[in-house]
């Protein structure tokens, strides 16, 4: 199996890091403006109620599988190339992001739950920054990962 994975399977496994790190991305866009447009209707209305149903099936049909599989195919892939983790400066910092956003995940999750019990954030504003913070880890992460500036 360790031959697979440091030899052509490395660039499958790679190529499934990309696409569930856009899918998951594409949810952490997503959220935060959900959560937005909820926190501006009236609690116990319709309209909250189906706002809620949105975000819980984003979280669990988008969201969270993707966030397992990105990071799974992201340690399959240092077990195929240990050697990326030594002197790689760069890496490093790239996970630190991702420990980061991935902590930004396990919080909109909690929002999810307390949006669905008619409590959480209910600030547009407050949304509407939080929801660039994806944005901002995003652009240095592609940085790190392309640049490699360190």
């Amino acid at each position: 199996m360790t031959e697979w994975l440091e030899g052509v399977g490395y660039d499958w496994i790679k190529a499934g890091h990309v696409i569930f790190v856009i899918f998951w991305m594409a949810g952490l866009f997503m959220l935060p403006r959900y959560l937005a447009y909820h926190s501006e209707t009236a609690i116990g209305s319709a309209e909250s109620e189906v706002w809620k149903a949105r975000e819980a099936r984003i979280l669990r049909v988008i969201l969270t599988p993707a966030m397992v599989l990105a990071w799974a195919f992201a340690i399959l892939m240092l077990i195929g190339r240990p050697e990326l983790l030594q002197g790689a400066g760069w890496l490093h910092a790239k996970i630190a992001l991702v420990l980061g956003l991935s902590g930004f995940h396990g919080f909109l999750a909690g929002q999810v739950r307390k949006f669905r019990n008619d409590k959480g954030i209910r600030n547009t504003r407050t949304w509407r920054m939080l929801n660039e913070i994806p944005s901002f880890a995003a652009i240095v992460i592609v940085i790190l990962v392309v640049v490699k500036p360190f």
